[in-house]
C-alpha cells in the first residue's frame, strides 16, 4: 500500500480531447498507470496516476486546461475471490468510507486506486490484521 497523486483532468466531452491529453503525455515520456473517464453534458472528468505527476500537471496547465491533485491509497491484491470483501471489511471496521475507486487486475494482482477523506486512517485500518 502506498499514497499516490492522481489528476483529475477537466475535459470538453467532445471527439479528440483524451486523444489530445494522451498525446501530450506521450510525447513527454510520461506513462499512464491507471485512467478512469467518467462524463457529464459538457466535460469528462479524466482521472489518472502517472509515473511523473508534477511535470504532467506543468503540461496540462500550459494547455489551458483545469487539472486537480489529490491523494489516493494505492492497494495491490492478490486476484482471487474475496480479497476485495477482506480490504472492505478492513475499512470498514476502521469507519474509512471509499467515495470512488477504480483499478485493473491481472494474472496474479490487482492494483486498486481508493479516494477516501482520510489516507493516513485507510492505510493504518489496511495494515491493522
Amino acid at each position: 500500500m502506498e499514497i499516490v497523486k492522481q489528476l483529475a483532468v477537466f475535459l470538453e466531452n467532445q471527439p479528440g480531447a483524451l486523444f489530445r491529453l494522451t498525446q501530450d503525455l506521450a510525447e513527454r515520456q510520461i506513462n499512464i498507470e491507471a485512467i478512469s473517464v467518467t462524463d457529464s453534458i459538457d466535460h469528462a472528468v479524466v482521472r489518472l496516476i502517472v509515473d511523473k505527476p508534477i511535470e504532467a500537471i506543468h503540461i496540462i496547465e500550459e494547455k489551458g486546461t483545469l487539472v486537480v491533485e489529490s491523494d489516493l491509497v494505492k492497494v495491490t491484491l492478490k486476484n482471487e475471490a474475496g480479497t476485495l470483501n477482506q480490504m472492505c471489511k478492513k475499512l470498514r471496521t476502521h469507519q474509512v468510507n471509499i467515495e470512488y475507486a477504480y483499478g485493473s487486475t491481472g494474472e496474479k494482482d490487482s492494483n486498486l486506486y481508493l479516494r477516501v477523506m482520510d489516507v493516513e486512517k485507510a492505510l493504518k485500518a489496511l495494515t491493522t490484521n
